[in-house]
């Protein structure tokens, strides 16, 4: 009986479950650098420390990282060039 419920309930999730919120959002651009790329510049910065997250937005890739003095830089960089904007 438990297989039957478990199967019925992944079948229904499968074929008609919520969107993922990605669908929803913008996507990078075709020509767009790899975000290895652009975190590697970030981690030649002077100072660097540590990447603390990279979001995505229609205006880019914002990059949050720390210095080794411990202050929050953020960086939002050009998908398609890959320099800062």
């Amino acid at each position: 009986m438990r297989a039957v419920v478990l199967a019925i309930g992944i079948a229904s999730f499968l074929a008609g479950g919520p969107a993922f919120a990605a669908d929803d959002q913008a996507m990078p651009p075709q020509n767009a650098k790899k975000l290895s790329e652009i975190v590697a510049k970030v981690e030649k910065r002077n100072d660097f420390q540590y990447v603390k997250g990279v979001d995505w937005s229609s205006d880019g890739y914002t990059v949050t990282y720390y210095t080794t003095d411990k202050a929050k830089v953020q960086i939002t960089y050009d998908p398609v060039t890959g320099e800062p904007k």
